[in-house]
């Protein structure tokens, strides 16, 4: 895990933080596979993050991806999260980079560019019957790697904690 987070810290500028980023968590809940991103989303909003798009109640996908993205300000940095097919050997490995990811590449959908930084969990192989292969993904491989990204986002950009919330912890 601590793997995934220094390569987190590496991709993204410390110049960034809450309040100049937007995490845009693609995907869908009716696909085991492709629920990565948003289940992230969902774990993150549960910890208090509101610059959040993609959850599993509200999704970010195929049908209102364009939308979402035109949305957000231009002055804001967008980190992409998005689950990908790749090799037999490279299941389960989380990747952070710097630039766009290609939503939809793996099962040949024309996506817009998503990102200035994204980060892609390979969650199952690549090359034949994508949209089944997406179906039939292990959900217990898609939380642990939704697990894992959410570790390493809260290192690097750690929730804020209301003075209220810190103030009712100190007393009780």
């Amino acid at each position: 895990m601590n793997e995934f987070r220094n390569e987190l810290r590496r991709v993204i500028p410390r110049s960034l933080d809450l309040s100049n980023v937007v995490f845009v968590c693609i995907g869908t809940d009716r696909s085991t596979g492709d629920s990565l991103g948003p289940y992230v989303g969902t774990l993150l909003t549960r910890l208090g993050y509101m610059n959040v798009i993609g959850t599993l109640d509200f999704t970010c996908n195929a049908e209102n991806l364009e939308d979402e993205i035109r949305n957000i300000p231009s002055e804001k940095k967008i980190i992409a999260i998005d689950a990908c097919l790749g090799r037999h050997t490279s299941i389960g490995i989380t990747k952070a980079r710097r630039g766009p990811i290609k939503p939809g590449a793996g099962v040949n959908k024309d996506l817009p560019l998503v990102g200035d930084y994204h980060i892609e969990g390979i969650v199952n192989v690549g090359g034949f019957m994508e949209f089944m292969v997406l179906q039939n993904t292990r959900l217990s491989l898609v939380v642990n790697m939704a697990e894992q990204i959410v570790d390493a986002i809260t290192h690097v950009f750690p929730p804020v904690v209301s003075s209220y919330a810190a103030a009712g912890r100190e007393s009780g």
